[in-house]
């Protein structure tokens, strides 16, 4: 999700706007791009405490979000013009997403920023040293054009410490999560069983182990991968009566059996009439 300022928007106006289209994101499980404000012309102005980065945080839901900076320099009729990020990133997301996958984070060298002019602002390394760590993804002119260089969600500050540090990672999850839910609709006027419970491990482990056939998690083994977890543990009598079933699915995004884990929650034995 994006939100681009039209030329008769204030500046405060779409400010105002970053918490609630977060908060729509996790909802929907999707993701919210947003552009560096315009009044960070230098690096100590985006990591002031006050009215940098941090001056975005608060009632934004940060693991679904991310920022980026500098504003891009277009041409349009002839004029040169800047405009945010956000755009270009979308763009540079959906390209990375069909030519690599989820997983993969959309900066480095391959994610070049293509039909632009040039960035408002250009960083060196020391700069970027300093606004990457405080979750602020910088754009970077390199030899090969200019690219993205900054993979980090808003709850990516190093202070932070959470497992959704990374877009790719917070991405994928959601990915997992999403494709599980519509995969998975068949399970509501099925008994809430065993026979169930293994039926849901075979659908998702088939599922999930396509994923690893493609690169999208660490590890050489299947176990130090992955894993789908759906039994008697998972689902208990209560769970039954209520008619729910319970799926734990992990995956190793970084490290080899370093798992972040997802939890799905699914209707099922509901008698049809």
């Amino acid at each position: 999700l994006i939100l681009p300022r039209d030329e008769d928007h204030k500046l405060e106006e779409r400010n105002s706007l970053w918490g609630p289209a977060s908060v729509f994101c996790q909802e929907e499980r999707a993701f919210l791009l947003m552009d560096g404000l315009e009044a960070w012309d230098t690096v100590q102005k985006a990591t002031n405490p006050s009215k940098g980065v941090n001056s975005l945080r608060p009632g934004l839901v940060k693991d679904h979000s991310a920022v980026f900076y500098p504003r891009l320099i277009i041409r349009e009729d002839g004029l040169e013009k800047k405009v945010g990020p956000a755009g270009a990133i979308a763009g540079l997301m959906a390209r990375i997403d069909a030519n690599r996958g989820v997983w993969k984070a959309p900066a480095g060298t391959e994610a070049d920023i293509r039909g632009i002019v040039g960035l408002e602002y250009r960083f060196s390394n020391q700069e970027n040293g300093v606004l990457n760590p405080r979750g602020i993804n910088t754009l970077r002119v390199f030899p090969n054009g200019i690219v993205n260089w900054g993979a980090r969600t808003m709850d990516g500050d190093d202070d932070f410490t959470s497992e959704w540090k990374y877009i790719p990672v917070r991405r994928t999850a959601l990915f997992i999560e999403e494709s599980l839910y519509r995969g998975l609709k068949w399970v509501v006027f099925e008994p809430n069983d065993e026979p169930l419970w293994g039926q849901i491990r075979l659908n998702v482990g088939a599922f999930m182990h396509n994923l690893f056939r493609q690169g999208a998690f660490q590890g050489q083994k299947r176990d130090d991968a992955y894993f789908v977890k759906c039994d008697k543990e998972t689902t208990t009598q209560n769970d039954i009566d209520l008619g729910i079933v319970h799926i734990w699915v992990g995956f190793a995004p970084l490290k080899p059996a370093e798992f972040v884990i997802i939890h799905l929650q699914q209707k099922a034995g509901q008698i049809q009439v």
